[in-house]
């Protein structure tokens, strides 16, 4: 069943999600906006890996024999999908994500649900067909059909200790429609017509498919220039790289560089002029 949703507004946009009886999307908690009073909503630690996108039913029997074997074998199916949801969870933490999901399932016809992501920008919907998985940078994640499952994916030590960013990012699989959000404006591209590689700042990248390969290398060698544009280029000592072929969504605006004019807006401004190794985030 596909999932009928239509995006909305211009800066700071939200979709508009309806739902057929019986149909299912989950969010990560804090983006919900809104529903219609014919939809259910649930909160959860386990995502649609860890128990299931549907709602369930019957829960309040699980205890019985039939829930039991539901359950996959008893106490023993009880304790793996228990397991199951704990490292999810662990997994969520380690990377800064919401702990828990929100469920919204449509009851007696058609429901409607609203989305946002937390910051001013653009959202996508994304349409798996169960051929390439979707990576996202950390906080992306708006919504999703119950069929598309949420994952946390942990770049090499090396990669992610210098990409920052790059580090923790969220994987989709399955089929259906994820929607995702990011600050600014989007672009896509495919690095194939640009000669199989583009460099990105890290904070830029929202989201690319499995097609592509992503990497993160030192902006120049220790040398004058590459000092000059760690330290007065305002990138950091990193960038990105996206290569191979495939669909990358790239963000204008980055979530650093927001925080930063806040805080010169706001007269405290820790970054300085020259910014790039010698800026600093206030808590």
């Amino acid at each position: 069943m596909t999932l009928q949703q239509e995006i909305v507004g211009n800066a700071m946009q939200m979709t508009v999600v309806s739902l057929q009886s019986g149909q299912t999307v989950y969010c990560e908690a804090g983006k919900f906006l809104f529903k219609t009073a014919n939809v259910t909503m649930e909160t959860r630690l386990s995502g649609p890996s860890g128990g299931g996108g549907q709602p369930q039913a019957g829960a309040s029997g699980a205890g019985g024999a039939g829930g039991a074997s539901g359950a996959g074998g008893g106490m023993g199916g009880m304790l793996r999908q228990a397991m199951g949801t704990a490292m999810q969870v662990g997994q969520r933490a380690l990377a800064g994500e919401s702990l828990a999901f929100q469920y919204f399932t449509s009851t007696g016809g058609e429901g409607t649900v609203g989305f946002a992501g937390v910051l001013p920008g653009e959202m996508r919907a994304l349409e798996l067909d169960g051929t390439r998985a979707w990576f996202a940078e950390k906080d992306a994640f708006v919504a999703a059909e119950s069929t598309v499952e949420f994952g946390i994916a942990f770049q090499g030590g090396r990669t992610g200790r210098s990409g920052g960013e790059g580090f923790v990012l969220e994987k989709f699989t399955g089929r259906g429609t994820v929607i995702i959000a990011g600050a600014g404006n989007f672009i896509d591209l495919n690095p194939a017509d640009f000669g199989g590689r583009v460099d990105v700042d890290t904070g830029c990248v929202v989201a690319f498919d499995e097609g592509i390969q992503y990497g993160v290398q030192r902006v120049g060698g220790l040398n004058r220039q590459g000092v000059m544009n760690a330290v007065f280029g305002g990138e950091g000592l990193s960038l990105a790289t996206l290569e191979g072929n495939g669909r990358v969504i790239l963000q204008s605006l980055t979530i650093e560089s927001l925080a930063n004019a806040l805080r010169k807006a706001q007269g405290g401004d820790k970054q300085g002029p020259t910014g790039g190794l010698f800026s600093t985030n206030a808590g």
